[in-house]
């Protein structure tokens, strides 16, 4: 038989839960701030090598000064406008390089993407590596390969030569004196090459997920294969086309390796000015500057980009 008292305990609606012990509570805010002490040590490091670098950047823009007198903050803000009004051209072409190298990968990237997704079979692992390859090669040593391959004596030379395109290409300004090193073509070629596998991964993820039976649906739909691609296969691999141009193309605007060594004085883009700026000419308000100005505008661009792209995974 029930003892009355705990009979009219567990009926009476007015009772209130016995609270927690002291030890219970304490254990369930520790169990609370774990995400937060996992969180931690990413935060510090953000804090200790983007943060602090960024307002040292800020406060280094808005300085005058020399190396030998000193620099000190006098808020000149005048140095954005001269920066961007005299390296303005810099900034196109890093803009224009760039997305002519980010067009080539993704045409390139493409079509090898889809073949490891869809149709390699057992050899996707080995093409997987072939294309994470070049990876475990130096970027500089990859560059100055190229730079032997696009030599006045190599072997793209002597096939362009062979089929009389340098003329053509002379013409539309993207060769010179029938030579294909120190020109823009040049410099197009090695930021293609150097972010081609930045392209491909991203596009190989976004394919691989797709089931293959939307695509068998296509067909028993009566839908041709270009049809297939252009209804099914490419807007479900958005995602990995919008991912993949942004790896190309943030990286290859403030590139300036492949401008050094392939292109030529004609062929610099923003990175170079900067890289000089603070290395030879010691001009370090005008390259923090010029920096600030660099990721205001792939910020700009990003950001509109993804918006017209419509694809809200990155959003």
């Amino acid at each position: 038989m029930a003892h009355p008292q705990a009979t009219a305990t567990a009926t009476d609606p007015d009772s209130a839960p016995a609270p927690a012990p002291p030890a219970l509570r304490a254990a369930a805010r520790r169990k609370k701030l774990v995400p937060y002490w996992l969180l931690l040590p990413g935060i510090l490091w953000l804090l200790v090598f983007f943060a602090a670098p960024l307002v040292y950047q800020a406060s280094t823009s808005v300085q005058t000064g020399s190396l030998e007198e000193g620099f000190e903050v006098t808020w000149h803000f005048a140095t954005y406008w001269d920066a961007a009004t005299e390296y303005y051209p810099q900034f196109l072409r890093s803009v224009g390089y760039a997305a002519t190298a980010t067009v080539g990968c993704l045409a390139l990237g493409y079509p090898l993407a889809y073949l490891i997704a869809f149709k390699a079979g057992r050899w996707r692992n080995v093409l997987m590596i072939l294309v994470i390859a070049p990876f475990f090669t130096s970027f500089l040593i990859r560059t100055l390969a190229w730079k032997t391959i696009l030599s006045d004596g190599g072997p793209v030379v002597s096939a362009l030569n062979s089929l009389h395109v340098l003329g053509l290409t002379d013409a539309l300004g993207i060769t010179e004196g029938h030579r294909v090193l120190a020109t823009p073509l040049a410099v197009v070629c090695g930021l293609t090459y150097n972010f081609l596998p930045f392209m491909i991964l991203p596009l190989y993820t976004s394919l691989e997920r797709i089931d293959p039976r939307l695509h068998e649906a296509a067909g028993d739909l009566y839908a041709k294969p270009l049809t297939t691609f252009r209804k099914v296969t490419f807007p479900l691999s958005m995602p990995g086309v919008v991912a993949g141009t942004l790896l190309t193309f943030i990286p290859a605007t403030g590139d300036y390796i492949n401008a050094e060594l392939l292109g030529s004085t004609d062929q610099k883009m923003i990175g170079n000015v900067i890289q000089s700026q603070f290395l030879r000419v010691l001009d370090y308000p005008t390259a923090a500057a010029l920096s600030f100005i660099l990721m205001a505008a792939i910020l700009a661009m990003v950001t509109l980009y993804i918006r017209k792209s419509g694809t809200e995974d990155l959003v």
